[in-house]
């Protein structure tokens, strides 16, 4: 960077101090900010354009930054292609770029650099913690090659930021690739025309049942919740039930190795499905949790598992929200899983060793699956260190 000269910020942007007018925000004449991206630059508006909060005005060609989270990248250029200006809370600064001595793209991958990072917490008190205002902002001193050279390392930036971008996107197309090919699989496995004479959840399990006690306290017995039900995962509880509230739960209702553990409620959770692995404490659920225990004469409880966290069973947990089951319907509102519905559910039960064989099948299937996330992990920081890389290389004049 000692080939360039270098400026202070303030040299190069002037702070808009503009606000809008309460005929703007009434008419619609502006755009509302949600949010900006971490280090994507992109913009976030609100379709409703009424608010109580003072606000600063962004116009097209400004840099907009939030002060809150410009060290984790929420720096955007507010596009020559609005027609209206933008609208941010107080939070935020907007700054008109000197057209004559720099561009406006080459401000905003400087900003998102790793130079950038030094340089906050060099010159600025309190550095990335700081909630960056213009009086810390403006003073920064960056490097300003020529406005030429600008140009040119921005456009050399952005072809090698598309390419890495382009290969995250094929890394992702691959993945769901491959889960597609298990859900593919899985319906296949279980069609829902060998669904109409199925027998039900209820016939298969030895105990099935939702929970009945959930007030906390300081017992020795634990609370299962909808958040210790992650799909496929569950996630160990410390919630403990009150001493008077764990006397009233039945033997039954204590949770046994190798349980499912169903969420029968709440936005985004139902149908999730979780098998619990006995940790040697007492716990139980509370009523927006079912306990599913298989009697295992009947069924592999494997085989169990395998179904209801699958494609086919998720479909059949999904769309029997409020006794609904009979209609196409998925939903993930705040809603019920009943459990009169829930003992309705539909299962497959070929013999034993067709269950163990469709067992061993989807299991290969997923270490594939996994086989291919691990490999995307462990390249995934070499990835993510690409752009920054580049970006130290176009701003040392090496690129």
């Amino acid at each position: 960077m000692s080939m360039w000269p270098v400026v202070k910020l303030g040299e190069v942007l002037t702070e808009r101090r503009e606000v809008p007018s309460t005929d703007d925000l009434v008419t619609g004449r502006v755009r509302i900010v949600s949010k900006i991206s971490f280090n994507a630059g992109q913009i976030e508006f609100r379709p409703d354009a009424k608010t109580n909060t003072e606000m600063i005005l962004a116009y097209p060609g400004d840099l907009l930054i939030s002060g809150i989270n410009a060290a984790k990248g929420a720096i955007a250029v507010y596009g020559l292609e609005n027609t209206y200006p933008a609208a941010a809370t107080i939070h935020y600064s907007a700054y008109t770029p000197d057209l004559k001595r720099t561009d406006a793209g080459y401000l905003w991958w400087f900003l998102r650099s790793r130079d950038f990072q030094v340089l906050l917490e060099r010159h600025v008190p309190g550095g990335i913690k700081t909630e960056l205002k213009a009086k810390r902002f403006l003073p920064i001193p960056i490097p300003l090659p020529p406005l030429p050279e600008q140009r040119r390392i921005v456009a050399r930036i952005e072809v090698l930021a598309a390419q890495i971008n382009e290969v995250r996107e094929l890394r992702r197309q691959a993945t769901e690739e491959v889960e597609r090919l298990i859900v593919s699989e899985e319906f296949t496995i279980w069609p829902q025309k060998n669904l109409q004479h199925a027998i039900h959840l209820e016939e298969i399990s030895t105990f099935l049942a939702r929970g009945k006690q959930s007030e906390r306290g300081d017992s020795n017995h634990f609370l299962i919740k909808t958040q210790h039900v992650q799909q496929d995962k569950y996630i160990q509880t410390f919630l403990r039930l009150a001493p008077h509230a764990a006397n009233k739960v039945k033997t039954d209702a204590i949770v046994q190795d190798g349980d499912i553990l169903i969420a029968c409620s709440a936005a985004g959770c139902l149908g999730r499905v979780a098998r619990y692995r006995d940790d040697g404490r007492i716990a139980s659920t509370d009523t927006h949790v079912a306990v599913l225990r298989p009697n295992n004469k009947l069924i592999d409880p494997d085989y169990l598992y395998a179904y209801l966290r699958g494609a086919q069973g998720q479909y059949q947990l999904r769309s029997r929200e409020r006794g609904d089951w009979q209609r196409e319907k998925i939903g993930f509102r705040l809603t019920e899983l009943n459990l009169k519905d829930l003992r309705k559910v539909p299962v497959p039960v070929p013999s034993l060793p067709e269950q163990h064989h469709i067992v061993a099948e989807l299991d290969a299937l997923q270490a594939e699956v996994d086989a291919l996330k691990r490999l995307q992990a462990e390249t995934a920081a070499d990835l993510d260190a690409l752009l920054p890389a580049v970006l130290d290389l176009a701003f040392k004049g090496e690129l």
